[in-house]
This record gives C-alpha cells, structure tokens and sequence, in this order.
C-alpha cells in the first residue's frame, strides 16, 4: 500500500461525500463520552434517538446522572441496545468522572495522547473505540477511531491488515495518513461503508473507489 493511493482514496472520498457540520464544531467531551457509549452495538439512528430521549428526562451532566435513578436511564435508552447495561455504566463512569475529576473531562484530555488515552480507557465502558472518539472529536488528538464500518472497508481497501485487530487497523490507517486528515478520513469511511460498502451486499460497481478497490472482483455482485 502507498501513500500515492492512499491519498487518492482520501480525494475520491471528499469529493464524492460532504462532512457533516458537526465535524468542524466544539463537542462537548462529557455528552460525546455518553453518546458513544449508548451507540455500542447499536445503530445509528436508535443511538440519537436513545441520547434524545436521555437529554429530555435529564441534563447531560456527570452530576445530573450521577444522582439519577437507574430505573429512568433505562427508560430513556430502551431504544436502545443492552439498555440496562448500558445505564449501569452511564452511572458508574458519571460518578467516577464527578468525584475524582470534578466532572470535568478537561483534565484528561489536557494529557499527552498515550496517558490520555489511558486514563479512559480505565473509565468503565470506555474501550479503544471510545476513548479514541473523544480523544479525536473532543480534543483534536492525533489517533483513530475504528468502528465497524472503518474496520470493513480499511480491509476491504487495503488500507489495513485484513486479520488485524483494533490497534493494529488503526496504527495502519495512522501510518498512511497525516494526522491532519485523520477526522475527515474516520467520518468519510463511515460514509462510504453505509452508502457503498456495505457489510452484506456491497455495491461495488456504484462504488466511487471501484478501481482503487482490490476486493472489487470478489465482491462485485451487483
């Protein structure tokens, strides 16, 4: 894998997708932490509407659901998947945040990316996913998030090992792009995997990177 084809793909993808507007805004770390808890093992559109119903019973506040009842975070992630897993660990790692960091995300974040990263990482429910997201998203650090659709397609094209765990896709990914690129490229390969490269029946002939693509003629079904 080049550079040179590793910057064509991140062209193609920019001018076939438009970012999203929150891409270029401020995120709050606490509500990006508690959102991409929530979207573990579920979908999208479930996840915004688990985090709406959430924000509508209570503010979003490591305090606020700190001192909430169990019980009514439940309610509000029924939409969800593992809700009540889920609404155990939105306490637990909501105390943790308010008592040994004065609810403030800040302070970690403020870390070298490594030390940073650890420290979510001992937070609970934060695994590399997560903590990469605020890490990225809430304080421009240098790394990158594999979700599902990243971990697929890098494979698919290339970019990465094809039996690769986690880390070992996301060093791939860093070591091709510069860190710079790296929030575009994590938002526009979710894109293309949604839209194109589907898990099941991708649509390769459709598909922007088609000649770029060496799975192309494996999975070119449609």
């Amino acid at each position: 894998m080049t550079e040179n084809r590793a910057e064509k793909i991140l062209q193609i993808l920019r001018s076939t997708f438009t970012l999203p507007k929150w891409t270029t805004s401020n995120r709050n770390p606490f509500k990006t932490l508690i959102t991409t808890i929530i979207s573990q093992n579920t979908a999208d559109r479930n996840t915004a509407r688990a985090f709406e119903n959430l924000s509508k019973r209570f503010e979003i506040t490591p305090e606020a659901l700190t001192n909430a009842e169990t019980s009514k975070i439940e309610e509000g992630l029924k939409v969800a998947g593992l809700y009540r897993n889920k609404a155990k660990t939105i306490k637990q790692v909501s105390k943790i945040i308010l008592e040994k960091f004065r609810g403030d995300l800040k302070s970690i974040l403020s870390m070298p990316l490594e030390e940073a990263r650890k420290t979510l990482l001992q937070l609970p429910g934060v695994g590399p996913k997560t903590a990469d997201v605020v890490l990225l998203f809430c304080a421009e650090k240098p790394t990158i998030p594999v979700d599902t659709h990243v971990n697929r397609v890098s494979k698919r094209l290339a970019l990465g090992p094809v039996n690769g765990d986690y880390e070992a896709v996301r060093e791939s990914l860093q070591a091709l792009y510069n860190p710079k690129d790296y929030l575009p490229l994590h938002v526009l390969l979710i894109l293309l995997g949604r839209k194109y490269c589907k898990a099941r029946n991708p649509l390769c002939k459709q598909c922007p990177l088609n000649t770029l693509c060496p799975s192309r003629h494996i999975r070119d079904k449609k």
